[in-house]
């Protein structure tokens, strides 16, 4: 299924509509290029999931963030400065991806080998300068 989101607050809409379908468990894998939105995106399904848009803040630079106040526990990754996969073994990646709440992990391809054998793919695309190609699939 592919959407095309024409502005950064379309791409907060999928996201919302994206969280209302979510349950504990689940995993989602966002992929595309620098500025394609995942961070947006990211942000429209925390938000949704009930943290306010103030609190959300990108993990950068520590790699995960965790939002407990949430209606699950969500644990949201950015492993753009992830050198090699391994090196996330260090924070005990399987607790989030395996435990009871929501895990969004931005950057997923960098996880390679380790990548969840289950999650939804989420992959944006830039098509202009506000405009995004959203694609999703369901990886089992």
């Amino acid at each position: 299924m592919k959407i095309i989101s024409n502005s950064v607050k379309d791409t907060l809409k999928f996201g919302s509509k994206i969280a209302k379908n979510l349950k504990k468990g689940d995993i989602i894998c966002l992929l595309g290029e620098l500025g394609s939105g995942k961070t947006v995106l990211a942000k429209g399904i925390i938000e949704a999931l009930g943290v306010k848009r103030d609190k959300i803040i990108s993990p950068t630079f520590c790699l995960i963030r965790q939002y407990h106040q949430a209606k699950f526990p969500v644990y949201h990754f950015d492993l753009y400065r992830l050198r090699r996969p391994h090196d996330i073994l260090d924070l005990g990646y399987e607790e989030y991806l395996y435990g009871s709440g929501i895990t969004i992990i931005e950057w997923a391809d960098r996880l390679k080998i380790l990548l969840p054998g289950r999650y939804l793919k989420i992959t944006l695309s830039v098509r202009g300068e506000n405009k995004r190609s959203i694609s999703f699939s369901a990886i089992k």
